[in-house]
């Protein structure tokens, strides 16, 4: 990726969105054909880069795939079908109340290059850094009401939070926010600064790293768990999935994500050795509209359009028929989806003609701003078919990455006030915490381009991430994006899907959502 926002504080789009590069491009063009893609080297595919190696700065899916190789956390996401985890640096942890979660650390678990054993002090002081204010951490939010740790050993320590915050389990501790760094190694109100990480804990230690480029790992010695199977593991950056697929079919990737356009041709015939793995994502699409736009401000007329565009079109279209249609923001296995939306995927042109001319509205003009991707481009060519369907005129905007990810921010002046219909994309963590965020009044301006304002919605976002019964919160985030269709600002299209090809050679690890663990992968 290239750019680096906040999405709580506008300064991070990184972590929900697919950015576009052409470094990626660079990379394969610099690749000796297999000379290094064989027995002890795994060799896999990355779309976006880590901007550094220090969490208190980290962003996103790249930062979150390196670390794991490198660092170490309480707890790691579990590998496999369904969202869990399981410990690594703890030998026990319990929430022993709302508010406190206690742990023991395992004895013995070293830092690299002489820096001595992980301390409870080393999770102190990693945890409370990124809390601190002055670090200005931009996945602060990511620690919820976390208010620091108090060491009660060497290896034990109390984790506290000011009020109960149900996604500690699934995005704080085994997330990026609960990477756990050297105190010594770092200090105080420092970040880390060197080419490569001072000392690390993970399997892997940082060899090399070519901006742009790849990283280059190798095993590290001074890892406490059992041997990782691969002496070397290197991350290649490369952008476009086309490109991707012709490294992978050289022999010269182990494990890449694929295109949606190339699933059928690969479960049919995948290339010689190789197999393709098909993953629920977590991602989300939507068409959005400006409830202050002065011809969007009358609910009848979104609603309109709403009933107007026809999700299965569209996911034949852009989508090649292999995502299915999204009810809501939450994704399948998540707590809060919903089976069923309000407005179903089909368009209905009679209902939606019926609601303009209670509207009073003959024909409209609008535009319709997109990203420039081949995907985006052809969703929003069908939507523009099927509005012209019940008189409205649709014209398409397009933008490259740095202009459309500014479409709807005050901080851009007043370009949001143009901003008449988005087609937009974000990502998630497997909280639906994650996905309510930036549809508050408070993103307002921000991320809530829509302008959506409910005091409902707020309350219940406040009240769901602090609420421990499950079937409680289950209900509270399907209330949630009722609140969201019910505005008649939101048009669900679909969650995608998460291919990927890889080598049978090895065994990949893999989270539920398809993104590598790559600690844990090994060879067949």
């Amino acid at each position: 990726m290239t750019a680096k926002f906040d999405p709580f504080t506008a300064a991070s789009t990184t972590r929900r969105r697919f950015l576009a590069g052409a470094a990626g491009l660079g990379a394969l063009a610099a690749m000796p054909i297999k000379v290094w893609a064989a027995g002890n080297t795994l060799n896999i595919r990355t779309y976006t880069e880590a901007d550094n190696f220090d969490p208190v700065d980290a962003s996103g899916f790249g930062e979150e795939m390196l670390y794991g190789a490198i660092y170490r956390k309480l707890i790691q996401y579990t590998p496999g079908n369904e969202w869990g985890w399981q410990p690594d640096l703890v030998e026990s942890i319990e929430q022993t109340s709302p508010t406190e979660i206690a742990f023991v650390l395992k004895k013995g678990q070293m830092w690299s290059d002489g820096f001595g054993e992980i301390t409870a002090e080393d999770v102190k002081f990693s945890l409370e850094r990124i809390i601190d204010p002055e670090m200005e951490s931009a996945i602060k939010p990511d620690l919820g009401s976390l208010t620091g740790v108090d060491v009660t050993g060497t290896h034990s320590g109390v984790i506290r939070l000011g009020t109960p915050f149900a996604p500690i389990w699934s995005i704080a501790l085994p997330y990026l926010a609960g990477t756990i760094v050297c105190k010594k190694a770092i200090g105080h109100g420092k970040r880390i600064t060197d080419a490569v990480p001072p000392t690390v804990a993970g399997p892997y230690r940082v060899a090399e790293h070519r901006p742009g480029d790849r990283w280059v790992l190798e095993r590290n010695p001074e890892f406490s768990g059992p041997k990782p199977d691969f002496e070397k593991v290197q991350i290649f950056l490369i952008d476009d999935e086309a490109t991707a697929e012709i490294a992978f079919e050289a022999g010269d990737l182990d494990f890449t994500r694929v295109g949606l356009g190339s699933i059928e041709r690969l479960r049919e015939n995948p290339p010689e050795n190789a197999k393709l793995s098909e993953h629920p994502s977590l991602y989300y699409v939507w068409v959005g509209m400006n409830m202050e736009s002065p011809k969007l401000k009358d609910i009848r007329v979104r609603q309109a359009i709403q009933h107007a565009i026809d999700v299965p079109s569209i996911l034949e279209a852009a989508y090649f028929d292999v995502a299915d249609a999204s009810t809501g923001i939450i994704a399948p296995g998540l707590i809060g989806h919903r089976e069923e939306s309000l407005v179903a995927p089909s368009a209905d042109f009679a209902k939606a003609r019926a609601l303009l001319d209670e509207a009073g509205v003959d024909t409209l003009d609008l535009k319709l701003d997109v990203l420039n991707k081949s995907t985006w481009t052809t969703a929003a060519q069908v939507i523009q078919a099927t509005l012209a369907e019940v008189g409205i005129n649709l014209s398409i905007g397009v933008h490259e990455s740095g202009s459309f990810w500014t479409l709807g921010n005050e901080g851009d002046g007043d370009r949001w006030k143009s901003l008449e219909l988005v087609l937009n994309r974000f990502s998630m963590t497997p909280d639906p915490y994650y996905a309510t965020a930036w549809f508050t009044t408070e993103q307002i301006g921000k991320w809530n381009w829509e302008r959506f304002s409910n005091e409902e919605f707020d309350r219940l976002h406040e009240e769901a991430k602090a609420e421990t019964d499950v079937a409680e919160r289950d209900r509270m985030y399907k209330r949630m994006q009722d609140i969201m269709e019910e505005s008649g600002a939101y048009r669900f299209i679909t969650h995608e899907a998460a291919p990927n090809l890889y080598s049978t050679a090895i065994k990949p690890a893999l989270r539920p959502d398809s993104q590598p663990l790559i600690q844990f992968f090994a060879k067949a």
